[in-house]
């Protein structure tokens, strides 16, 4: 079990209360970008919780987001229904499809279940299309509210603050000390006694939850919703690209990664639209060939190489 650092915890507290005051000090189009970016932090954070560890890499966070956005969108547009509503509901049902599909496919490994999650995404956005068209009458959805830019920044602060709680337990907890032997080496965890599938599946569904989560409160941001917006399988890629540019093994690894990303994404969808999914090409290969391990990684491979 890992020792408080209470330093640590002071930093993080100090460094939240920063980020807190962003939109008073932000407007516009820095706001905006703040909110892209804040929301990045969150489900980057929530999706290393579970493949940081464990290293199945899953690109299923986007069919998550869609879930909450879509279902907030519905609630709201259809039946009338308030947002916190919807909100909260939004992450429970995509926490239960999280554990179903985990249920089933974590037994998968390696490049296979990286497959299928790519796969899950893109079958939930044409369900959801095919639903919206033949049965529902109208393919988007408005979410209106009176929510501005830093009402949902402020929101989105929240869950990164439950979120980086939550890890920080997890890091603390026999479930996560049960996780990092799993990544390991999964034979041998079975073999000591870890449940492996349940543990996987409780992270799974951790991540579905926050993914959904953060869905529903970036809904009203977009004011008319479609199928092919939320359900993006961009959004997945970005989220493990952001994560695992900043690094997994720490639990403020990617906010390393997050931030400068988002700036740069920002300025090339903007300017050089055209060369986007280059960009994106280009990130993996400097993830795999150059700094496999993230930033952080790096940073701490230097350290040690000074105190040698």
């Amino acid at each position: 079990m890992k020792q408080v650092s209470w330093s640590g915890i002071v930093l993080a507290i100090i460094l939240f209360a920063l980020a807190a005051i962003v939109p008073l000090v932000a407007n516009g189009y820095h706001l905006s970008v703040a909110v892209t970016a804040i929301m990045y932090v969150a489900l980057a954070t929530s999706w290393a919780l579970f493949s940081g560890p464990t290293h199945y890499i899953s690109l299923a966070s986007g069919a998550f987001f869609g879930v909450g956005g879509y279902l907030v969108a519905t609630g709201m547009s259809d039946y009338d229904q308030s947002f916190w509503l919807m909100a909260a509901i939004a992450p429970v049902v995509a926490a239960i499809l999280a554990t179903l599909i985990g249920l089933a496919t974590l037994r998968l490994s390696g490049v296979y279940f990286v497959i299928f999650t790519l796969g899950l995404a893109e079958m939930v956005r044409n369900l959801v299309s095919w639903i919206q068209n033949n049965f529902l009458g109208s393919r988007g959805l408005y979410v209106l509210t009176d929510f501005t830019e830093a009402h949902i920044y402020w929101m989105l602060l929240a869950v990164c603050v439950v979120i980086y709680i939550f890890g920080w337990w997890l890091s603390h907890s026999r479930l996560g000390f049960a996780l990092r032997i799993i990544g390991n080496d999964e034979a041998v965890a079975k073999h000591v006694g870890i449940n492996t599938a349940l543990s996987k599946v409780v992270l799974f569904m951790t991540t579905g939850f926050f993914a959904a989560l953060v869905g529903a409160i970036i809904a009203p941001r977009y004011s008319y919703i479609e199928p092919n917006q939320v359900f993006s399988p961009e959004l997945s890629f970005l989220v493990v690209i952001m994560a695992l540019i900043g690094g997994t093994n720490r639990l403020w690894g990617p906010l390393v990664g997050v931030i400068p990303f988002t700036i740069i994404w920002e300025i090339i969808s903007s300017n050089f639209s055209n060369f986007s999914t280059l960009f994106l090409g280009l990130a993996f290969l400097l993830i795999v060939y150059v700094i496999p391990n993230g930033f952080v990684g790096l940073l701490e491979k230097w350290g040690r190489r000074l105190r040698a």
